[in-house]
């Protein structure tokens, strides 16, 4: 029988991670925090700063807050609802190292929890009352969460790259 966790959840995150990354390909630094001229859309210190605050969220859900590490500046202006600024001047948003090395950072932590964690853990009921109208069990929210959830910001960042001139990353 697979496990929940390493036959399904660390693979798509590892897929969606993946992708993620290929499409970083020819983004450069100082265009990291700008928006398209004329177009109001997230872009990439946005999408990868918000997935950044992700993996806490998930270690939380699973019950493994001792490994979960959020930064409240991360928090602070990647949190769901919070605006994306333009930020050409790199005044607001840190430098896209620094936001690529959180991302990778905790993403890489928690892969190796979700592979390892019991699967009684993703049948319990989701915790999170605001989402267990959508996703009742941890299990359907953290898969939300590795996949859906990320492919979506993806699909941002997909079109950020045609707007900006960029070719396919594909």
């Amino acid at each position: 029988m697979m496990k929940f966790g390493s036959g399904i959840l660390a693979p798509l995150c590892k897929f969606s991670l993946n992708y993620g990354e290929v499409l970083l390909k020819d983004v450069k630094p100082g265009d990291f925090a700008k928006k398209p001229e004329g177009i109001d859309t997230n872009h990439p210190a946005f999408i990868y700063g918000h997935l950044a605050i992700y993996p806490e969220r998930l270690l939380e859900l699973i019950g493994k807050n001792e490994l979960a590490q959020p930064d409240a500046k991360f928090v602070d202006l990647f949190a769901a609802g919070k605006p994306c600024l333009d930020d050409p001047n790199r005044a607001i948003y840190p430098a896209m190292d620094a936001i690529l090395s959180r991302f990778r950072s905790r993403y890489e932590a928690l892969l190796p929890v979700l592979a390892e964690c019991k699967d009684e853990v993703f049948e319990k009921s989701n915790p999170n009352e605001r989402m267990r109208d959508r996703f009742p069990t941890i299990g359907l929210a953290c898969t939300f969460l590795v996949s859906g959830h990320m492919m979506m910001h993806f699909g941002q960042m997909s079109a950020w790259r045609r707007c900006v001139g960029l070719p396919s990353a594909m």
